[in-house]
């Protein structure tokens, strides 16, 4: 941080509080007004401890050596000569690597998705003064404006649990510190939340739809740039959780079940139609190639396991078959939700998240012998939404638990899956509680 950043940063979280502000007299609610509060102050927070981070404690990372640095050294080009204006608008894979000013980035514009944050970078940096910490604010808003819609979805379903949301969606420390800078996981966290909200108003409010498929166009757009795999982790269960909350709308059988056989085979040839799709889109996350890439990876991150003190394996075989990719899935999975383990923790940013993770695998074990297995799975097959929540963080985390082998990346990947994660056992809790207390007055009265 340099001593004009002390004097932007207050002047650029002004410049926010003030839009916020203004948007937050719309909203009716005093509930949601306190919490929308909270939630930007806490991003505000988030995002100095962000900066001081990755600045002072842990420099020359993704954040500050890559996007930043290629960012502002794109826009500079630009500066002196405006013709250099062509650089934002051309492929990553088509930069000239000649241009880098640190040749070790060599490579990384390959990938569309390093290159996205890098021109975003560029295009900020005119309008801040090329200042990291403030970058890292608009970074930080924007995916508070995201996160702040999912929390509105969550809340306008179980207005009666705004504090529990508000753990899982706006308080979660490694959600709001990883999702307040210069990273891909703040525009991923940000997309999704507005995403989520335009699909809900579209297809079960069905309220100002042209604006809001706009908005799910976009987002899925740009979250297909920057991180695919949650495209198709997170679409299939959510489209699934909006057609099971309509069939409770239909109180004839004879057309629930006509419509959900209709429905049904749609999805099944709509979902062929996505994938084939996706599988051209989504380069080594595409789902024929998933298991091939899992292996390039593991292989990756072994041959450097020497030297990362942070890097891990799964403790199991893999071949690089859909088979195995199966076998390796509950350790995937266990790896994205609950490690790295306190004593696998080296460095500062994964001790905190070791004991976050801790937390989780607590709440988890908790939450599962209080109900009983019988009564949590049938609880995630019957409700639409703990379907759709559960289902989403299990595959985004068999995504992330298979190709992530590295505890520094892994605490960062994770994130988009945390809230939906957590809020699928909060409401199988919540299910239970209300089902005993409802057991409970019926024998008084009885």
């Amino acid at each position: 941080m340099e001593a004009t950043d002390l004097i932007l940063f207050p002047l650029y979280v002004l410049m926010f509080f003030l839009f916020f502000s203004w948007r937050r007299k719309k909203i009716e609610d005093p509930l949601l007004k306190k919490y929308h509060k909270q939630g930007f102050w806490i991003k505000v927070f988030g995002t100095l401890a962000f900066t001081v981070f990755h600045t002072i404690v842990s420099p020359g990372n993704d954040s500050t050596g890559l996007y930043y640095a290629e960012g502002i050294n794109i826009a500079r080009m630009i500066s002196q000569d405006l013709s250099n204006i062509k650089l934002i608008l051309i492929s990553g894979k088509d930069f000239d690597q000649t241009l880098l000013i640190n040749p070790f980035n060599g490579g990384y514009f390959k990938s569309e998705s390093n290159f996205f944050v890098t021109r975003l970078v560029t295009i900020l940096s005119f309008v801040s003064f090329n200042s990291y910490i403030v970058i890292n604010l608009f970074f930080s808003m924007l995916s508070f404006s995201g996160v702040w819609k999912l929390y509105r979805f969550f809340y306008e379903q179980y207005p009666h649990l705004h504090k529990k949301l508000a753990i899982a969606v706006l308080y979660l420390p490694t959600f709001v510190f990883w999702s307040s800078g210069i990273l891909k996981d703040p525009l991923c966290t940000g997309l999704l939340g507005w995403m989520t909200y335009a699909l809900y108003n579209v297809l079960y409010k069905q309220q100002k739809i042209f604006r809001n498929v706009l908005i799910v166009y976009f987002s899925a757009y740009f979250i297909g740039i920057v991180k695919s795999y949650i495209l198709v982790s997170y679409l299939p269960f959510f489209v699934l959780y909006l057609i099971l909350s309509n069939f409770k709308l239909i109180k004839s059988r004879l057309v629930r079940a006509l419509a959900f056989a209709g429905l049904f085979i749609f999805g099944i040839i709509g979902f062929f139609v996505v994938t084939d799709k996706m599988q051209q889109e989504m380069g080594n996350l595409a789902l024929d190639k998933l298991a091939e890439s899992v292996k390039f990876q593991q292989t990756a991150f072994m041959n450097i396991a020497d030297q990362a003190e942070s890097s891990f394996t799964l403790g199991a075989d893999f071949d690089g078959s859909n088979l195995s990719l199966l076998k390796m899935a509950p350790a995937a999975i266990t790896a994205t939700f609950y490690r790295p383990y306190l004593w696998e923790s080296k460095k500062l940013s994964t001790l905190l998240s070791s004991i976050e993770s801790l937390a989780l695998m607590i709440f988890s074990l908790f939450v599962v012998i209080r109900v009983g297995p019988f009564y949590f799975l049938k609880t995630i097959i019957k409700d639409p939404m703990v379907m759709f929540c559960f289902f989403f963080s299990v595959i985004f985390a068999l995504f992330v638990g298979t190709t992530t082998l590295n505890f520094g990346t892994l605490v960062r990947y994770k994130i988009p899956c945390m809230p939906f994660y957590i809020i699928a056992f909060m409401l199988i809790l919540e299910s239970y509680n209300t089902k005993k207390d409802g057991l409970k007055a019926a024998e008084i009265a009885g």
